[in-house]
């Protein structure tokens, strides 16, 4: 079998900028209260600028408060302020004060309150990032991965100290990488990857990294900082917090000022589009556009500053692509009880601490396992594709001047709902684009194989009750599941000439090779094995619902029909 990676995905690059001086995350970690307060300055511009009146304003505050109570008593977080229940105490007097007095000096007390929500909100939110940190982390996490990649190889505590491999030869880096250097020399780069593991956040970083780029700043679930392990390195590698139970508006136009600003200042960004980790295991096909409309608000007002300005900021989608995921027990079980409401029910299987965390680490890079980064080619706001010099593109390949996006009655304007669209179809591209680049592992090609196979075979029941079936009835005779797998493989080859997805090096391999990588990668640090060989050599499952995930990676691409 050929190897998972090959030289060109461990390819050494050199930093494109001289020294940490010139990254932009620098200048904004060096004049942060400055930041902050642009940022709570706008975003009570903003919010004023959406309210019709004082009434409606103070409605607004009302709602807020309402929502955040709810929040304190129904979800509460360790790491939420221990102040909070008496700030928003205070803010609920402020109100009540404020409709007891109908002049000025109300409306001057409406404001106030709106502007300490907003500081509350901004400083929360606010990355700190720090460029002594940065260098410390990115050496703990390069030389501990690194460690702990090379216990696999050599035995014995001396393993840890052996420099056999580094992290190239774990984590394959594919695609337009080249292209994405180029970019972040030009432009401001905003890197949207999928979205899988709580590993995610520390493994693009040491990707970034490792292409020579400066620090991006990224949006972090403030849940994640609960984890220590995760909160040292997300601080220390420019991680801004976002608190998905916040669904008011004076929280999401704080965030959204922030990400536009720092975008609008030159700093490299990194968004999650999914929002969340895929909890059913498929590649994300509905995206939150919140964080994303902010680049587009960012390239308007460069424009709207400075019509002349050649300031472009690009968008480049990036698909993780693992064998297993340490959460996908508990991610799929969270899917399906959200679909399945009372008909599923869900047992608990959580990793939120450093300890499980290190243990998972020790695991995956002992295993053998690999991952490897597909890196897709940039795009400008609207979804057309730019080539190296930053150029956008149309279906015929003739340069497009994407500020003619933004010109009403000859000059550049906002218009909401004009954006909104321009959001909307960049989404519908990066989605294209994520399904495009995926490099499709063996792991996922057997679990899509028996999970359909099992599906056919039991046609008339539906997915809660195939999940309930017992361990007997899931047994797979190995020929038949042989023979789908080979017609499977192949159909993806098909797909992979007409470049609507990639595949592992290690997909070509004899099929016997293959099939028996993919079995013995697949979900293989879970406690209950999703798919593997009996003692006949037939193919059973040991976890069903955690199959259902792992075959889930492979929708999209047309391949149910042939089940």
């Amino acid at each position: 079998m050929q190897p998972s990676g090959t030289k060109k995905d461990r390819k050494i690059y050199e930093p494109i900028l001289p020294g940490p001086k010139e990254w932009p995350v620098v200048q904004l970690s060096k004049h942060r209260k400055q930041f902050i307060q642009e940022v709570i300055d706008e975003t009570v511009k903003k919010i004023n600028s959406l309210a019709s009146d004082k009434s409606s304003l103070v409605e607004e505050i009302e709602q807020t408060l309402y929502k955040e109570k709810l929040r304190i008593k129904q979800n509460p977080w360790d790491i939420d302020p221990e102040d909070e229940p008496l700030f928003w105490a205070r803010v609920k007097s402020k109100l009540v004060q404020i409709s007891q007095n109908s002049n000025g000096e109300g409306a001057e007390l409406v404001g106030t309150v709106l502007n300490d929500i907003t500081q509350r909100y901004a400083n929360e939110i606010a990355g700190n990032f720090k460029q002594s940190r940065y260098k410390i982390a990115r050496s703990v996490a390069t030389f501990g991965f690194s460690r702990l990649l090379n216990a696999s190889r050599v035995k014995g505590f001396s393993s840890l100290w052996s420099n056999q491999l580094t992290l190239q030869d774990k984590i394959h880096l594919t695609g337009e990488a080249e292209h994405l250097r180029k970019l972040a020399k030009i432009g401001t780069v905003v890197m949207v990857p999928t979205h899988f593991s709580n590993l995610d956040s520390i493994l693009i970083g040491w990707v970034i990294q490792a292409l020579g780029l400066p620090p991006f700043i990224y949006g972090a679930g403030l849940n994640l900082f609960n984890i220590e392990l995760f909160s040292y390195f997300m601080d220390s590698l420019g991680a801004y917090k976002v608190d998905r139970r916040k669904k008011n508006l004076i929280y999401l136009e704080t965030l959204k000022t922030y990400s536009t600003l720092a975008i609008q200042k030159g700093c490299h960004s990194l968004f999650f589009p999914g929002g969340t980790r895929s909890r059913s295991g498929k590649i994300e096909t509905k995206l939150k556009l919140g964080l994303l409309g902010t680049a587009l608000e960012a390239q308007r007002l460069n424009f709207e500053e400075n019509p002349e300005s050649t300031n472009k900021i690009f968008i480049v989608p990036v698909v993780l692509n693992y064998h297993f995921v340490l959460e996908a027990p508990s991610l799929i079980n969270d899917y399906l009880k959200s679909k399945g409401q009372e008909r599923y029910y869900v047992e608990s299987d959580q990793y939120s601490n450093s300890y499980k965390i290190f243990a998972f680490l020790l695991k995956f890079f002992t295993k053998g396992s690999d991952i490897s980064v597909s890196i897709g080619r940039g795009l400008d706001l609207f979804g057309n594709y730019v080539d190296d010099e930053g150029n956008s593109l149309d279906k015929h390949n003739r340069t497009i001047d994407t500020k003619d996006y933004f010109i009403s009655n000859g000059k550049v304007t906002y218009d909401r709902q004009r954006d909104s669209e321009y959001t909307k179809m960049l989404g519908a591209v990066i989605v294209r684009e994520f399904h495009r680049i995926n490099r499709v592992f063996s792991s996922h090609l057997v679990a899509f194989t028996a999970f359909s196979v099992l599906r056919a075979k039991y046609d008339n029941l539906d997915l809660y009750s195939l999940l309930r079936l017992p361990e007997e009835d899931l047994i797979i005779p190995y020929k038949e599941f042989r023979e789908k797998f080979d017609l499977l493989r192949k159909e993806v080859f098909k797909l992979h000439k007409k470049g609507k997805v990639n595949i592992a090096p290690h997909l070509e391999g004899d099929l016997e090779d293959v099939i028996d990588h993919g079995l013995s990668n697949v979900g293989m640090y879970h406690s209950k094995r999703p798919l593997l060989k009996n003692k006949e050599g037939d193919i059973i499952t040991k976890d069903l619902n955690t199959l259902f995930y792992y075959h889930n990676r492979m929708d999209g691409y047309g391949l149910k029909k042939y089940f």
